[in-house]
Formats: C-alpha cells, sequence, structure tokens
C-alpha cells in the first residue's frame, strides 16, 4: 500500500510508492570498521572504491508511529544470537525518469528528503548465499518519514546532523557530510547502473552506532532539518 508524507511547508501530502529502493551499505567510515557483514564476510574493513549497492522492496515501507514487525518465522531458526538492527539513514526520492545523470546535474533529479531506518536481519543478511536481499526486505522493515522536505527547503543535505534515539538513548550520533559517496556521486553512479523512475527511493548509508531492536523498543531517527521518525518494535 503506498504511504503518504506530508510536504514540509504545504498542506499537500506526496504519495510514496516506488517502482524500486536502491540502498548504499558501508557509506561511513566509522561504520564499516563495526560492520559484522564486513567481519564474517572475511574482508578487511576498507573504504569501498565504488558505491555499495542492495535493493529493498516496496513492502518494507511503513509511516512514522507504525510498528516495526520482528516476524515470528525467524524463530524456526534457532539462532543462537538472533539479531535485528536499526540504522538511521538519509534518504531522497526521485523526481523524473532518468539515466546517466551527471554529478553536477544530481540535484535535478531530486524531489526531495526524508528520514528512513534500514532495518536488518543479521543472522539472515550474513548467511544468505544471494546476499543482503532478503535480510533487508522483510515486511516493515523500511520506516519513512515523517515528512518529505522539497529540495528546495533544504539547505545542504551533505551537512545534516544525523542521530538514532533507542528508548530514549542516543546510540548513533554523526552527520551526512561524513558520507564517503556524496549525494551527487551516488546518483551518477545508480543511474549510470539503472533507469530511475520518479517516485524510486535512495538510501544514503548508516553511520556507526547500529545495534539490536526487540519487542518494547522504541526507535527515534532524528535528521537535521526533516524531523523523527518514530517506530516501536513488537514481535509478530
Amino acid at each position: 500500500m503506498p504511504i503518504r508524507l506530508p510536504v514540509k511547508g504545504s498542506d499537500e501530502d506526496y504519495e510514496i510508492n516506488p517502482s524500486k529502493i536502491i540502498a548504499l551499505g558501508l557509506n561511513y567510515r566509522e561504520h564499516i570498521k563495526e560492520s559484522v557483514s564486513v567481519k564474517k564476510g572475511g574482508s578487511a574493513p576498507e573504504v569501498p572504491a565504488e558505491p555499495i549497492l542492495f535493493p529493498k522492496t516496496p513492502n518494507v515501507l511503513i509511516p512514522a508511529e507504525a510498528p516495526i514487525v520482528i516476524p515470528a518465522f525467524l524463530r524456526e531458526y534457532g539462532f543462537e544470537n538472533p539479531r535485528v538492527d536499526y540504522e538511521a539513514e538519509l534518504a531522497f526520492v526521485i523526481n523524473e525518469k532518468c539515466k546517466n545523470v551527471s554529478a553536477e546535474n544530481a540535484c535535478d533529479v531530486i524531489l526531495g528528503f526524508t528520514c528512513m531506518n534500514d532495518v536488518s536481519q543479521r543472522n539472515i543478511q550474513t548467511g544468505d548465499k544471494s546476499g543482503w536481499f532478503r535480510g533487508k526486505s522483510l515486511d516493515s522493515f523500511g520506516p519513512i518519514g515523517p515528512q518529505l522536505v522539497m529540495s528546495r527547503d533544504l539547505a545542504d543535505p551533505q551537512n545534516l546532523d544525523i542521530r538514532t534515539r533507542l528508548n530514549g538513548r542516543t546510540v548513533q550520533d554523526s552527520n551526512t557530510r561524513q558520507m564517503i559517496f556524496p549525494i551527487p556521486e551516488i546518483v551518477a553512479f545508480i543511474t549510470k547502473n539503472f533507469t530511475l523512475e520518479a517516485g524510486d527511493i535512495i538510501l544514503t548509508g548508516t553511520p556507526s552506532g547500529v545495534g539490536p531492536i526487540k519487542g518494547g523498543d522504541v526507535v527515534e531517527v532524528e535528521i537535521e532539518g526533516i524531523g523523527v521518525l518514530r517506530n516501536p518494535v513488537i514481535e509478530e
């Protein structure tokens, strides 16, 4: 089902209904150092030479205040240390069909910005031979909101404080200027590989401080100039 986000400074809503969601992995240096997936993959925690892309499917999307649901089927695996993590991310929405957009023209194809929580099931993410797809795309694993801020109304998306609070305690605290690949380079790289459609969502990576969530928790992702995306966590 599409999600409607209020547009900052307007009485109108924007319908979030992407054909695809493309996310970046390991786009903050400090997160690379702590990354479970890198360590378990047997690779050195090196800065990637080009953006690491993976998909999230549209079924992940939920609005602010809707519950993140940890699915019951995970218990069937009997994971010794089951782990579902929060990941605060700056996301942006594409405004038109586009391909081969230069970094210099990237701002022309961005409609606006919002907060997302790239919720991740780590055991599946690090264990599936096919990669990160399934562990990133379970139902409700993509909270988005609380509003869409149009590009013209966000002074500098590459210099925004980004934080996560878990049950009121700050667990992530960084700034989008710490990205390895800045937003113009992200747009150029993705559109070199794929045609983007109006409404598609791009996630720009998470800073360090990721950690587990469980039923009863409340997660808040806050990005300067955008607002607070708050979601409770429940066990199915």
